[in-house]
């Protein structure tokens, strides 16, 4: 069975399933929401960045607080980018004794460790929400341009919570189908090792 007739299946498995084709439109919705605050960020820091070089090089003068706005977008970024790792199954796995075991096994080990890891975002969440909010009533604002830290600070639960739903939609897709999903959406797949023609 080629990839083309495995996306299929799972694709087919969403539309005969309503829970899963329910989780199937939180996922696509969050992932949206992520793209978008990611590539904003990417963008704005770009576009600040250039033009506080051409400011600099023309005028002699850049824009005022570029360095402390792309701090504060890269915290953005950074923590939106957990949950989009987590999303595409892009993030760091040690897989020596996984890649060992068989599909059942395979299957257990990932529903445990996404539990793990769920409840560790989850707790993160918490951890940074508190954090936030001592910021919020310290009154802490950027030194340059005055911009409330709690705000930007947001970026840390948000972010933290997003990657805790993808990994307890990684858990449920994994309870619901057949086979075993690193992410909702990315199926894994061990392809055959080549072989040298000697």
């Amino acid at each position: 069975m080629d990839g083309s007739d495995e996306t299929n299946t799972s694709q087919g498995q969403l539309k005969h399933n309503a829970f899963l084709s329910f989780l199937d439109s939180i996922d696509r919705g969050l992932g949206w929401i992520e793209r978008k605050v990611i590539a904003s960020c990417v963008l704005i820091m770009a576009f600040l960045m250039s033009a506080h070089v051409v400011g600099n090089l023309f005028f002699n003068r850049g824009i005022p607080g570029t360095y402390e706005i792309t701090e504060m977008l890269i915290v953005i970024i950074t923590f939106v980018g957990v949950a989009y790792a987590a999303r595409h199954a892009r993030h760091i796995r040690m897989s020596a004794v996984y890649d060992l075991l068989n599909d059942r096994l395979r299957k257990i080990l990932l529903i445990i460790i996404s539990v793990g890891t769920a409840t560790l975002m989850f707790y993160f969440a918490y951890k940074s929400a508190q954090y936030d909010l001592a910021l919020y009533s310290r009154g802490r604002t950027s030194s340059a341009l005055q911009i409330p830290m709690w705000m930007v600070n947001l970026a840390l639960p948000i972010g933290f919570s997003l990657a805790g739903i993808q990994y307890v939609l990684t858990i449920l897709r994994n309870l619901m189908s057949k086979g075993v999903y690193r992410s909702f959406r990315e199926k894994e797949e061990y392809s055959e090792l080549p072989t040298e023609n000697t």
